[in-house]
């Protein structure tokens, strides 16, 4: 290389040499976590605001569904004979694991039949609890006296998965619960975590559908998938931002190329 041609290339990496560390020490600041990818419900109306509850809708049995039943009478003796010896005292509603409810429960069969002593087959598919408890106790009314009939549906749960703090698969036994209640199940949505791009996914007839929903949005409190169903999936988003937030982002790389890039001036000059 002549000097007129190193003079030139000396000068320009010169002029140039400054922006390198300048853009590797940016890079972390303009990746960072604001305030606002983390809050939830943001409105610019600051002021008391009230919204009329979401529309819950009652869930309707399925084949493979766990049903708790429980049949009490004035003649308890008579009244044994419709309840599983595992189920009045033994466990808990909300607490049992699906095996263990295949052995103390009735389980609703491919064609949407459940089979109870004495009765026999009852469809219950598309039907609600309050009405299957109808129909059991109107089968019930000349064989026992003044039957009362508790029904319970077992295998209630949410799967959350995604940047949660907690992914899992949970059980709850209250009758309904919403998207906030699975998220705190599953310790919330970490930093990382895409509040604008949450999926729902869903089995209705048949079909898996997918629901986007925008948490940062009050317009949640009235959806009608504000509140689950059993067995639906919440899936949390990664923000882009994690790939090279300032907890991964490559420190030692960085100062290694600014190292290398003002050895490389040293050198020329």
């Amino acid at each position: 290389m002549d000097s007129t041609n190193q003079f030139r290339y000396s000068e320009y990496i010169s002029r140039y040499v400054f922006l390198i560390p300048l853009i590797f020490c940016t890079l972390p600041f303009s990746s960072c976590i604001t305030q606002k990818n983390v809050e939830y419900l943001q409105d610019e109306d600051k002021g008391i605001k009230s919204f009329t509850e979401a529309r819950y809708e009652e869930y309707r049995l399925k084949p493979n569904d766990e049903l708790y039943i429980q049949i009490s009478s004035i003649d308890e003796a008579a009244a044994s004979i419709f309840n599983n010896s595992t189920s009045p005292q033994s466990f808990s509603v909300g607490a049992i694991q699906p095996y263990g409810a295949s052995l103390a429960s009735y389980s609703v069969d491919k064609d949407g039949f459940v089979q109870l002593p004495v009765i026999g087959n009852i469809f219950v598919k598309d039907k609600t609890i309050p009405q299957v408890i109808m129909m059991v106790k109107d089968s019930l009314t000349n064989i026992l006296s003044q039957p009362i009939v508790n029904i319970k549906l077992v295998n209630r749960y949410v799967s959350v998965l995604g940047e949660v703090r907690n992914p899992g698969h949970f059980t709850y036994s209250q009758e309904k619960i919403s998207l906030y209640d699975a998220l705190g199940y599953a310790g919330d949505i970490t930093d990382y975590g895409n509040r604008n791009e949450v999926l729902l996914m869903r089995n209705e007839n048949g079909k898996t559908i997918r629901i986007n929903l925008d948490l940062t949005s009050s317009d949640i409190l009235t959806s009608k998938y504000y509140f689950l169903k059993p067995n639906d999936l919440i899936y949390v988003k990664p923000l882009r931002k994690k790939t090279w937030g300032m907890r991964e982002f490559p420190f030692a790389i960085t100062l290694s190329a600014i190292s290398t890039a003002i050895l490389l001036y040293t050198v020329v000059k």
